[in-house]
């Protein structure tokens, strides 16, 4: 899978593409990541990526332009606009976009981003729930977390992803491990019991 971040602060991605089971991917040919710098689709002198919004109001809002020219340097992908008003992401989400070739994130910042980057450049806009970030780089982050841990060869154990919450309509059951006291709190009964009938029931609430 291909990967592509469009942002303002490029640097943002720097560990996250380097570090744990992401960095591993990359280095295992799993995932191929590029971060573009929005600011380098800015007109010159200033490369200006922001400007008042019309009708008033305050803060400042994303320009179209730049990231327009930004978009159409890349291949063509599935694009997505991380906004507080899009769809709330889901688990379901993450598993349609893990099939996919390649992902290009607009990653937003300031009041927000001019409305013709949604209708002309994005399939999709999606928000992580009902609060606000200072942008859309962390947003963009989890979701390729997200996406990723499920393409094959990612995870050590690929069984884990099988009875995790959210693959099959519910919530993981609690996990423990040693010690199997620890502060007046036991491991329940059932999981030191060996019977694995009564384990799975538990586990199933």
């Amino acid at each position: 899978m291909k990967v592509f971040y469009l942002t303002i602060f490029p640097n943002f991605f720097d560990n996250f593409i380097s570090s744990s089971l992401i960095g591993k991917a990359v280095a295992n040919n799993l995932l191929e990541t590029k971060v573009v710098n929005i600011r380098d689709f800015a007109e010159p002198p200033h490369y200006k990526v922001d400007d008042t919004p019309y009708g008033g109001g305050p803060g400042m809002v994303m320009k179209v332009e730049p990231i327009f020219k930004a978009v159409k340097s890349l291949p063509k992908s599935h694009t997505i606009l991380l906004s507080p008003s899009g769809k709330k992401f889901t688990q379901s989400d993450a598993v349609r976009l893990s099939k996919l070739d390649s992902l290009t994130f607009i990653c937003g910042r300031y009041e927000g981003v001019d409305q013709r980057v949604s209708e002309l450049l994005c399939d999709e806009e999606l928000s992580l729930g009902e609060f606000v970030c200072m942008g859309g780089e962390a947003p963009s982050m989890v979701i390729t977390e997200s996406i990723v841990r499920l393409i094959p060869g990612v995870l050590g154990n690929a069984e884990s992803l099988v009875s995790e919450s959210y693959m099959n309509q519910h919530i993981e059951a609690p996990q423990y491990t040693r010690p199997e006291v620890f502060e007046g709190k036991s491991v329940p009964k059932v999981l030191l019991s060996g019977n694995h009938e009564e384990i799975e029931r538990w586990r199933r609430g």
